[in-house]
């Protein structure tokens, strides 16, 4: 039987989110950034039946997946930040895993953490550098 100061509670409850090293409770420091399937293979994996993901994928091109997207979190004891995929498997229970190269080409709105590819590697370190030196990367033939 519950007590009766627990039955009444009204406040949501904090997200049991746990880091899957340590055990301790992660902070979240980032918006969630939500998964979608663009062939019907990423359906088929899970759990839709292969025609139906056909069906789904040729009249939509991209479904929203539900229940998994993308969040960093920080964890207290590894000092760090880590970007993980985060399943929700019940009511308020999650399961982490650390973010594959492959997922954040099917989320939205994520910045690349390897950068651009398109982007030069001049143009990184120059992007990279606190003070103004711009001559010194130039060679200059005299």
């Amino acid at each position: 039987m519950q007590r009766r100061c627990d039955r009444n509670r009204k406040r949501s409850k904090r997200r049991a989110i746990y880091c899957p090293i340590h055990s301790c409770y992660i902070d979240s420091v980032s918006q969630k950034y939500q998964i979608f399937a663009e062939n019907p293979g990423q359906l088929q994996q899970r759990g839709v039946g292969r025609r139906n993901a056909l069906m789904l994928i040729a009249s939509h091109t991209t479904v929203a997946i539900e229940g998994e997207w993308l969040e960093a979190f920080w964890c207290e004891e590894c000092q760090q930040t880590k970007w993980y995929h985060v399943q929700k498997s019940g009511d308020r229970t999650y399961k982490l895993s650390l973010a594959p190269q492959e997922l954040w080409q099917q989320a939205t709105g994520v910045i690349n953490p390897n950068g651009n590819p398109s982007v030069g590697e001049f143009t990184r370190r120059q992007s990279r550098l606190v003070g103004y030196h711009g001559m010194k990367d130039f060679q200059f033939v005299g």
